[in-house]
């Protein structure tokens, strides 16, 4: 059981590089359509500790300041585990920051061989994420999720509202989705059509736009944030059992070969493509990121 907030051992250096490495690990996995930083939350064992902590930043932590502006600010920081998200924010900063481009040029020029190394990932998490899970209910609510994750995965598109209440509307729903261990915030940008015009923002900048979508991010995060830690104490298995499913159900986004939104195989690929299947690097992009994951793991929280 994951330790709460209140419950957390004091950390050394190593541990906040541990929480570092999963802050860069959580954005590059949100620039990916299908990845989600809560999958990597989850299962290097940060998963609930970031849950409660958000869940605990309410209006009423205002009411620290009576003690004055900077006493205000150390015992909001000290009592609301603020430490942890500044830490894990960098480490999302940074991977956003230096690897967006890589990973687009990545994407460009060894398409399969980037979807494989996030297929590792995501069928490695599944593994862990439902291990611990009891059998019956996995067996219950796993298909639930199963048939909503490959039903999601089929959904085309929509022509995306460019309005600026559309960014902030549709930065609460993705930040909902960042936060889940299943679903990638990315993959409901661009399945509301609002992906590359979020991307185009961040590159340009444009700061209209990414004001509005930041503050629709900031509120769904502290709403949702108190709904998900009041359902992982209330129904923490059937939930967890429904995000599994889900996740193996939504793995078909991530296979390396796809032409036309249709899964094939790497020589049918080459065919329609014209382009190399990478085969053998696939494959062992597929091993290097689930052992990623593992190594992720395997830190000490």
């Amino acid at each position: 059981m994951t330790e709460s907030v209140s419950q957390q051992r004091p950390r050394d250096l190593r541990r906040w590089l541990g929480i570092y490495l999963r802050g860069v690990a959580m954005g590059v996995a949100e620039l990916v359509p299908g990845v989600s930083g809560g999958t990597i939350a989850f299962v290097t064992g940060i998963y609930d500790e970031l849950v409660n902590t958000l869940a605990g930043l309410k209006i009423s932590a205002i009411g620290e300041f009576r003690a004055g502006p900077v006493q205000g600010i150390v015992l909001i920081w000290s009592r609301h585990n603020l430490t942890f998200l500044f830490v894990l924010g960098i480490g999302m900063i940074t991977s956003v920051v230096l690897l967006a481009n890589i990973l687009a040029i990545a994407l460009e020029s060894i398409r399969p061989i980037v979807w494989g190394f996030f297929f590792g990932i995501i069928t490695l998490s599944i593994w862990l994420l439902g291990r611990d899970l009891p059998g019956r209910t996995l067996l219950v609510a796993g298909p639930l999720g199963l048939a909503l994750g490959a039903g999601l995965s089929l959904l085309q598109p929509f022509a995306g509202d460019q309005s600026l209440w559309t960014f902030f509307l549709v930065g609460s729903i993705a930040v909902s989705a960042w936060l889940l261990p299943a679903i990638s915030g990315s993959f409901i940008l661009l399945l509301l059509g609002l992906y590359e015009p979020v991307i185009a923002a961040l590159s340009g900048p444009h700061w209209d736009v990414l004001l509005v979508f930041l503050s629709g991010c900031a509120a769904g995060l502290l709403l949702f944030a108190n709904l998900l830690s009041l359902l992982l104490k209330v129904w923490r298995a059937p939930l967890l059992s429904i995000l599994t499913g889900f996740m193996a159900g939504a793995l078909m986004q991530l296979w390396p070969w796809q032409t036309d939104d249709a899964l094939v195989s790497p020589q049918t690929y080459s065919l329609l493509s014209g382009e190399p299947n990478f085969v053998a690097a696939t494959l062992l992009a597929m091993l290097a990121g689930a052992g990623v994951i593992w190594l992720l793991s395997r830190f000490e929280r």
